[in-house]
């Protein structure tokens, strides 16, 4: 095996597949779980049918989402402490409780609620049902709150001290769980699940809107997908700028790697595309707009900005991924943002489901938010190195005393069967998104909640849905 395999970066591309597979699956039940309250919510509230049958047909949809995101998370965690069982030891004391409080709060609130909410409709009735809808909802923001406390950690770790033997132990609570980078991680991460959730309820909604523009139901969803792109990608796009400021003051070699900066410079240019040239300790062919990149990130057209050549080689992130990705995922919100202003456009013109180019964008955008989040975490992951714990804690010193040769085994195995198993369930998720809405959705069954709570049937079911 070639010395450029080694044990260090065989077990970073094996962490780095399994969370690739394994972020995408929470990101969209989260944004799906809230969606699934709202639906029950409007159901409940203005007794249209639509929405029960909106909210049964992605309900399907969310248990097998949910399922694959609770298997990949759990195979993902055992990587601790095969790959990285020395980065386990000096941080258990501190992520430890951190990822327990999780399972004790959204594991459990989830698993309680879950089966009440997918099998309970005929059972319990519509308004504890729509309870339980709500708790499986609340259980997913608590993971995220947890498992980006953690992440969070160990970009701006605080609230720590080090004992005898070289381990992180908590000092203050408060400080290491609400630490500098949280708050903002936490709102872009939750912003950017819902906003996935949303194109692709929208791509959904317009791929049998093209085939049916009378569907109610896709009007519905369709509808409410471009509200939510309209009215969150701009939010999103501050709250991601809020967020930059935050990187820059606390992990600033990460932020001159995403603008391409290797100069330190006053007025310093928005970098729009190039080639980072790593060894040179350039951008070469840069298409850049003067003095903009530092009104950005300091609000001042002559704020500085320091350039990677103040820290040495080896403490510096890969600069062309981490400028790549950035790009990649500023450039999906700006188009999620155009799309949302379009829908705004069309909806004033009355023809938000008669646009055939609208919904084919729509479609086309459907995966955006995927590809948005990945390449969020690769900008923010490999931007963090050479650090697991920003730093203090490197990444060649993290990794389990195992050869480089058992890791590549189990890379193997874990590609093998994450295609394997996981293809198969995107593939059954896809056929279920295929299969399109109508009314049948809540059957004739399903109604006998609606008449045992009072909810009957009535003239507003018939309103349009725009």
């Amino acid at each position: 095996m070639p010395d450029y395999f080694d044990a260090v970066l065989l077990a970073r591309i094996q962490f780095a597949f399994t969370i690739s597979f394994h972020i995408v699956f929470p990101a969209f039940s989260i944004g799906l779980a809230s969606y699934l309250a709202v639906l029950e919510g409007l159901w409940l509230y203005t007794k249209r049918d639509v929405y029960l049958q909106s909210f049964r047909y992605w309900m399907k949809i969310f248990a097998v989402v949910f399922g694959m995101g609770v298997v990949s998370g759990i195979v993902m965690s055992y990587q601790f402490g095969t790959n990285w069982s020395v980065f386990s030891d000096k941080t258990g004391p501190i992520l430890g409780p951190l990822m327990a409080y999780e399972v004790l709060s959204a594991f459990f609130l989830e698993a309680g609620f879950l089966g009440v909410m997918l099998f309970g409709m005929n059972k319990v009735g519509p308004r504890l049902h729509f309870f339980a809808t709500v708790m499986v909802a609340v259980g997913t923001f608590f993971s995220a709150f947890w498992i980006l406390s953690v992440n969070s950690w160990m970009q701006t770790p605080a609230g720590y001290g080090i004992n005898e033997v070289g381990q992180f132990i908590p000092v203050d609570w408060w400080a290491a769980v609400f630490n500098p980078s949280f708050p903002y991680r936490l709102v872009h991460m939750l912003l950017a699940a819902y906003l996935t959730t949303a194109f692709v309820v929208g791509g959904v909604a317009a791929w049998h809107l093209l085939r049916d523009r009378g569907n109610e139901a896709a009007r519905v969803m369709f509808s409410m997908a471009m509200w939510m792109a309209a009215i969150v990608a701009p939010i999103q796009i501050f709250a991601g700028d809020l967020h930059g400021l935050n990187t820059l003051e606390y992990q600033p070699a990460k932020v001159a790697a995403m603008e391409g900066h290797f100069e330190t410079r006053k007025g310093a240019p928005l970098i729009l595309f190039g080639i980072p040239d790593q060894e040179a300790e350039e951008v070469r062919f840069a298409i850049q707009i003067p003095k903009l990149g530092s009104f950005i990130l300091t609000h001042d057209w002559d704020g500085e900005i320091r350039g990677l050549k103040e820290w040495a080689p080896e403490d510096r992130p890969n600069v062309p991924i981490v400028f790549w990705s950035f790009r990649i995922m500023v450039g999906l919100g700006v188009l999620m943002m155009l799309l949302g202003a379009w829908s705004l456009y069309q909806r004033y013109r009355r023809k938000l489901f008669e646009n055939d180019l609208l919904l084919r964008a729509a479609i086309v955008m459907a995966p955006s938010g995927f590809i948005a989040i990945l390449a969020g975490w690769v900008t923010t992951e490999v931007g963090r190195q050479p650090y697991t714990v920003y730093g203090l804690l490197r990444t060649a010193d993290s990794v389990s005393p195992v050869d480089a040769p058992a890791v590549a085994l189990s890379l193997l195995a874990f590609v093998v069967v994450y295609f394997t198993v996981f293809g198969a369930g995107v593939y059954y998720v896809l056929k279920l998104m295929s299969h399109a809405p109508h009314p049948g959705e809540s059957g004739p069954s399903e109604n006998k909640p609606i008449r045992a709570a009072g909810i009957t049937p009535g003239p507003a079911q018939n309103q349009p849905a725009e």
